[in-house]
């Protein structure tokens, strides 16, 4: 993350809500809004800019205004119109390069909806009614790489859970904790002393046990089942 404040790109299909949203990141202290897009296909297009802009800047030997606008996290609405939703566009900027951190803002929060945006790699999700000092807490610990829930989201996925908690061994447990922190596989295993493939191995059969696909899914349902504790 930048040195600076947290750069955060709004993402949702009503002006006025990303007006409001605007005002509020910039009441915030340390965080800055870099940003607009109507829908995740705007969205991807600001951020094929900000890359192209930093490449230039880089090249000039400079560090000018276009070259600081890459975002840290993307605030993510789920259901934009006709555009790209929120999903789709969260798969595809988790898919890019040294992605920024997408967190979910949206009004819904069904289990489909949660589960979506989890597997598709979302790093938080938080709903539309959350207070400024929460959100700006979101945003930072999105920022540094921590998986964010809303409490009740966090609430529904502890209810999938609760029928049969999973049993993790505790190198398993250790290695889920260290995933929360943000850690790449080769950070975890430089600090647990284990091969990057005996990480890998671990991944796979926590994964199994969580019955999810991806790092993010694997920490969001770990704090739901009380496996780790959030930070």
């Amino acid at each position: 993350m930048n040195a600076g404040p947290v750069r955060v790109l709004l993402v949702d299909d009503h002006p006025v809500v990303r007006r409001g949203l605007r005002a509020i990141i910039e009441e915030l202290p340390g965080v800055a809004a870099v940003g607009e897009a109507g829908d995740g296909a705007a969205a991807l297009a600001f951020l094929d800019a900000a890359d192209a802009a930093a490449v230039d800047a880089v090249e000039a030997d400079a560090d000018g205004p276009t070259g600081r606008a890459r975002p840290d996290v993307v605030l993510m609405d789920l259901q934009m119109g006709d555009g790209m939703h929120g999903v789709d566009a969260t798969r595809a900027i988790a898919a890019r390069p040294a992605p920024p951190a997408v967190l979910i803002l949206t009004t819904y929060s069904t289990d489909a909806d949660i589960l979506a945006a989890v597997e598709a790699g979302a790093t938080g999700y938080l709903l539309k009614d959350a207070p400024p000092e929460e959100l700006a807490a979101a945003v930072r610990a999105a920022a540094r790489g921590e998986t964010v829930l809303a409490p009740t989201v966090a609430a529904r996925l502890l209810g999938r859970v609760r029928a049969g908690r999973p049993a993790l061994s505790p190198r398993e447990s250790e290695i889920l904790r260290l995933l929360a922190e943000g850690l790449a596989n080769r950070q975890i295993s430089r600090r647990l002393f284990i091969s990057e493939a005996t990480v890998k191995t671990h991944l796979v059969h926590i994964y199994d046990k969580l019955d999810v696909d991806s790092r993010t899914a694997a920490v969001a349902a770990g704090l739901a089942a009380g496996l780790i504790r959030p930070a």
